[in-house]
């Protein structure tokens, strides 16, 4: 639809004699830009990070207090029964009691709820990475498949300019039948190929519709910038790498609860007020009092909790270290495979291709002087354009782990 609606636009401007304007297609850094301004991944992440900045404030808050009404000491039996004004001991009572968990522990649910918003807020860098690296590879998948698609076209051209010739060159005795009849199956070959990529066409335009919506119907622009990256600088940033930032929050976030299960075995206390309204012959009373807790199960209650948070930590520090250690597997194996295509592509670039153009010039030369087979021409062309589609291959490959390491650090 977009290529229709570009190609009207141009047509009704000569038409009127209009100049015609540029129509931006859809490059790289725009698609990665549009991504994270529009991924439901980051929206909801966004919203976890503003969450835990919301609640922190009531982390280290102290319970609500409690209002209490009742009464004391109300008769039930004799003259004075049900009733709130004749007994000297019956009293009505309003009171006001606050509880009053101790320092330690509203210490630990503030740390707490700050360990809370630092890993939301490296769990966010981690999904931008994501985002950004999914959008470019998708960007990357419909700039090979186009590219793909145009070696195609470029040979089916080809194809048909030699089915075209060949007639005359049958009536002149210098082909024969049996050869435009090769050339007809090359063509239908070529156009089953041409199907197959188109409709890998269509499946990365799929793939790149997820990231910047009806946008991915444009045309692309421009190439894909230049990604190189040592292999030392990717060693060297391991540390760094996205997905172990958040591992520094949870760790913070066990220690935390570790301190408040700590704290525990302190105890909390509370503190109530209470004033008592007795019969108008009598005089009114306050009341006051504080309690307190007495954990004198520790060994059975608070110490087995506080262990168990501890072990939380050990626990988080080793899923650190196997995480650091299954990464830098991973960017070996990367950097290997990187290294491994760059020198395909340049024995390919150095060798291959000045070898496939003249295999080919031989085998037209040969046919054309009488000496060959139209077979060994379509078999030269089919295997220069295979190594041209090897390249690309190569480029798409090279690029998607450049990508990948390109986006391993968050910013």
């Amino acid at each position: 639809m977009v290529h229709t609606l570009c190609r009207l636009r141009v047509a009704v401007a000569l038409a009127f004699g209009l100049p015609t304007l540029a129509v931006a297609g859809l490059s790289y850094d725009e698609t990665t830009r549009l991504a994270r301004d529009q991924a439901p991944a980051l929206l909801a992440q966004r919203s976890a990070l503003a969450g835990a900045e919301a609640v922190q404030p009531a982390a280290a808050t102290l319970p609500d207090p409690r209002l209490t009404l009742g009464v004391d000491n109300l008769p039930v039996s004799g003259a004075d029964r049900w009733s709130l004004t004749r007994d000297f001991m019956t009293m009505q009572r309003i009171g006001l009691m606050q509880e009053v968990p101790n320092g330690a522990r509203r210490e630990a649910r503030a740390a707490g709820a700050q360990a809370r918003i630092e890993r939301e807020r490296a769990m966010l860098a981690v999904a931008e990475l994501t985002v950004r690296r999914e959008a470019a590879l998708a960007w990357l998948g419909v700039h090979f498949a186009e590219r793909r698609a145009a070696q195609l076209r470029d040979l089916t051209t080809e194809n048909q300019l030699l089915i075209d010739t060949l007639g005359a060159r049958i009536t002149a005795g210098q082909a024969l039948p049996a050869e435009r009849t090769m050339a007809r199956q090359e063509g239908l070959a070529l156009a089953d190929r041409h199907d197959d990529a188109q409709r890998d066409i269509a499946k990365a335009r799929s793939a790149l519709r997820r990231w910047v919506g009806a946008r991915a119907d444009e045309p692309l622009d421009g190439d894909p910038p230049a990604l190189a990256q040592s292999g030392d600088e990717v060693r060297a940033q391991i540390h760094r790498h996205a997905e172990i930032a958040p591992y520094a929050a949870m760790q913070a976030m066990a220690q935390a609860e570790a301190r408040e299960a700590d704290a525990e075995q302190r105890g909390d206390w509370a503190w109530e007020v209470a004033y008592s309204r007795r019969g108008p012959q009598y005089g009114d009373m306050v009341s006051f009092q504080f309690s307190f807790d007495l954990p004198w199960a520790r060994d059975r209650r608070q110490r087995p909790m506080l262990a168990g948070k501890q072990q939380d930590i050990a626990r988080i520090e080793a899923e650190r270290e196997d995480t650091i250690r299954r990464h830098g597997e991973e960017i070996e194996a990367q950097l290997a495979e990187l290294a491994a295509l760059d020198a395909q592509r340049a024995r390919l670039v150095d060798s291959g291709l000045p070898l496939a153009d003249e295999r080919i010039a031989l085998a037209l030369a040969s046919y054309q002087g009488g000496r060959g087979m139209l077979a060994d021409v379509l078999m030269a062309r089919r295997e220069a354009v295979e190594t041209r589609l090897r390249l690309i291959e190569l480029d798409a490959q090279r690029l998607a782990l450049q990508v990948r390491l390109n986006t391993l650090i968050a910013e």
